[in-house]
């Protein structure tokens, strides 16, 4: 019959369910519609500064704790810094959950305790992931939203001290030329970017309203249609409509109450050749990973008093940002 002592093993260490909750579990899925736009990468520090210099942002390389900061070469550059999010999860394993839990077959006590173990990291790991699905929305919206969806985390327009760029797709009227109103849109995405990068595509993403009026005005009623009667002909179905030289995308999320995006509203997004979209990911707050580069998830247990049962903590420590957060056009229906 397994035991509690079993979890001094050193399989249940900080590095071993690290590294567990790092690995991916099969058949796992979160929204993906804007990860591909983020790189990742670990830090070792809990903050990252960002560097203007007349306006033009970019990343500031991490340094140790201590260590002396970046220089700033002339007046006309500024640092502005971002501390990482702390993000803790805790589970609770009991005695009784494991009371009847037996090796068998050739798995042994430890091999069957870890499986137990796994499954609850996975289900916070997934509690994780979701929100850094909708904190990466807050980076593309430029407003970081906690986990009630009204408390502001982060705003960027206001860290950066500029205002948010919009377009107005006026879809009320049957004589809108929608393709237009696009056009316009990316002008404004590219004179925010100012040649700093090479566009290399576009993606749009619409909240249920205005993706439902924008494929049913006339103006883009046809394409649409043409695009849905081929769409039998096509590899994937999950590519999106592509109009105007933008991929569309409905996108939705929803977890308890708080919905992730407006229903009426979109964004125009500029794919480009820099890494404008960042998430950086510090180390957790532990002793043994002072100093070292960060990991998107950690995990670690701890026996409870009288041996009543373990405790499981997963955390991440993210930082997730748009490093020019007004080349994104808020896009709405009216």
């Amino acid at each position: 019959m397994a035991s509690i002592d079993i979890f001094n093993d050193d399989a249940f260490s900080l590095q071993s369910l690290t590294d567990a909750i790092n690995v991916t579990p099969e058949g796992q899925a979160v929204p993906t519609t804007l990860d591909s736009l983020f790189d990742e990468e670990g830090v070792t520090t809990t903050a990252v500064s960002i560097e203007r210099n007349n306006g033009q942002l970019a990343l500031v390389p991490a340094a140790d704790r201590g260590a002396p900061g970046a220089t700033v070469e002339d007046d006309s550059r500024d640092l502005i810094p971002f501390n990482t999010l702390h993000l803790p999860l805790r589970d609770t394993v009991l005695a009784d959950a494991i009371q009847n839990v037996r090796a068998f077959g050739k798995e042994s006590e430890l091999e069957t305790m870890q499986s137990v173990v796994n499954k609850r990291l996975a289900k916070l790991r997934k509690k994780i992931d979701t929100t850094l699905t909708y904190h990466r929305l807050g980076a593309v919206t430029g407003k970081v939203y906690d986990a009630d969806g009204t408390r502001v985390l982060l705003d960027l327009y206001s860290r950066f001290g500029i205002t948010q760029k919009s377009q107005s797709l006026a879809l009320g009227s049957e004589t809108t030329k929608v393709r237009q109103k696009i056009i316009d849109a990316k002008r404004k995405a590219e004179d925010a970017l100012a040649g700093e990068a090479v566009i290399a595509g576009w993606l749009g993403i619409l909240g249920r309203g205005i993706y439902d009026a924008f494929t049913g005005h006339a103006d883009v009623e046809k394409s649409f249609e043409r695009w849905r009667d081929g769409e039998f002909f096509r590899n994937d179905l999950r590519t999106g409509f592509q109009f105007e030289g933008v991929e569309w995308q409905e996108y939705y999320g929803k977890v308890g109450s708080v919905t992730f995006i407006d229903s009426d509203v979109g964004y125009l997004i500029p794919i480009t050749s820099e890494d404008l979209f960042q998430t950086k990911f510090a180390p957790a707050n532990h002793v043994d990973a002072v100093n070292t580069i960060g990991r998107p998830y950690y995990a670690t247990q701890k026996i409870l008093d009288h041996g009543v049962g373990v405790e499981l903590k997963a955390q991440s420590n993210p930082l997730t940002i748009n490093t020019r957060p007004n080349i994104v056009i808020k896009l709405t229906k009216a």
